[in-house]
């Protein structure tokens, strides 16, 4: 295993928008949960199963006696997709409805958008979905992958285990896949890849067409080099681009698909018939055989009413964050934000694949990482893993400009961005 796992671990206007769900009064005596993801638009094909997994474990909470003696109250909104609503539903959720903790967002656009909304309003955001690093901010507990914990292992995998030479950087056009791919393009070429032997193409989001892009594709891995795809697409565009492949009869064999934002969800919508053998990486698959996963799954069928209900990846993560938000609650005896955020580094938590993931002093958490291979029945067999806990890396060793930063907010630290070089705090948390 390369230096990349040098932290591997063994072991109103917007009244419309908002909805309590009205079961629970709306008074002091609830501490009120807000859920921000959209519910529609282009994100809403990811993000709504979100919205339906963590009403799932505010009501087992609730069922569970609640938090501090008191019920949970969740909050719903839908930014719809929509960046800067992300930001001014965040705001309302915070400072009109005073909600006590905020799980949601899925791009990192939609992130970035409401960053300064919890800096500003001392809130806390929980970010369930993998995204490209490079940030560390005091408000934020990162339970997604950062790229140390997804991209760099599945791309491992394909050079060790697949033999690929030539490489295709397919993404979305926003910060994610831009940032993602300035990392493992300086990975590829550190690694020893030929500069012209990497393709990178953005997409805008929602991207329908196709046809010339996938020929593109076809073209460049006909040069004798075994080619894969590294795929950043978010969203629906996602359904369209596997079915042009199929279209162009590009297969696995030929060239493979690793995904980094398809999981089980995004297959149920597509013919998994011509995508078998196309892979993802994610920290968890359903299919897990563990104890854990079963029971979280049937818990899951029985509050849908739907066996046909997949679970994925980023669910796992807020049931992770949101099992460490109560214990944090729980330990610090208050909902207050400082407390809180206080409490969170080191609490450790079951996750779903057998194992207990911890809250790092960077506000990110350890976590297995999984390459899965699509079966016919929109399923993924895993075919690779890490040998232990991968802890998140939030400022990337692969560019030069964040290989010296750290992020410690326990004191006397408290730094998203320390230079180990000059012993100074840059006084900002993102880059």
């Amino acid at each position: 295993m390369r230096n990349s796992y040098r932290n591997l671990w063994m072991g109103a206007a917007l009244a419309g928008s908002l909805s309590a769900i009205p079961a629970y009064a709306q008074d002091d005596e609830t501490i009120k949960v807000g859920i921000l993801h959209s519910l529609s638009g282009t994100m809403a094909i990811s993000e709504t199963t979100l919205k339906d997994a963590m009403l799932m474990l505010i009501e087992e909470q609730n069922a569970n006696g609640g938090v501090l003696g008191k019920q949970l109250e969740p909050v719903v909104v839908d930014p719809a997709s929509d960046w800067p609503r992300f930001a001014e539903l965040a705001r309302e959720l915070v400072a009109g409805q005073g909600v006590d903790v905020v799980f949601g967002c899925w791009t990192s656009v939609s992130r970035k958008s409401v960053l300064p909304v919890f800096e500003e309003l001392n809130s806390i955001l929980f970010y369930p979905v993998q995204y490209e690093g490079q940030e560390s901010q005091r408000n934020v507990f990162y339970t997604g992958a950062a790229p140390n914990q997804q991209a760099i292992p599945a791309v491992d995998y394909l050079m060790e285990e697949e033999g690929v030479e030539r490489w295709v950087l397919a993404g979305t056009d926003y910060v994610y896949p831009r940032t993602t791919n300035q990392i493992l393009e300086q990975y590829l070429k550190d690694s020893g890849v030929a500069p012209e032997d990497i393709m990178i193409n953005y997409t805008p989001f929602g991207h329908s067409d196709w046809q010339t892009i996938v020929s593109e594709i076809k073209e460049f891995g006909s040069a004798g080099k075994k080619t894969a795809v590294v795929s950043t697409i978010n969203g629906d565009a996602n359904v369209p681009f596997y079915k042009e492949l199929a279209n162009q009869g590009i297969s696995a064999t030929d060239i493979p698909v690793v995904a980094f934002s398809v999981g089980e969800e995004e297959l149920a919508g597509l013919d998994t018939g011509p995508l078998v053998g196309h892979l993802a990486a994610w920290n968890y698959f359903m299919s897990i055989d563990t104890d854990e996963n079963a029971d979280f799954i049937d818990a899951w069928h029985a509050y849908t009413g739907n066996d046909a209900r997949t679970t994925n990846d980023p669910m796992e993560a807020h049931y992770i964050g949101f099992n460490m938000w109560v214990k944090a609650v729980e330990a610090a005896g208050t909902t207050d934000p400082d407390a809180v955020i206080d409490a969170m580094v080191g609490v450790a938590v079951p996750n779903l694949t057998g194992g207990i993931s911890s809250m790092g002093a960077n506000h990110h958490i350890t976590k297995p990482v999984y390459v899965g291979e699509i079966q016919d029945d929109g399923q993924f067999e895993v075919v690779w893993e890490t040998p232990g806990l991968v802890l998140g890396d939030e400022w990337s060793d692969f560019l030069p400009e964040s290989a010296k930063l750290i992020a410690d907010w326990r004191e006397p630290l408290s730094c998203g961005n320390f230079n180990v070089e000059t012993g100074t705090c840059g006084g900002a948390t993102t880059q």
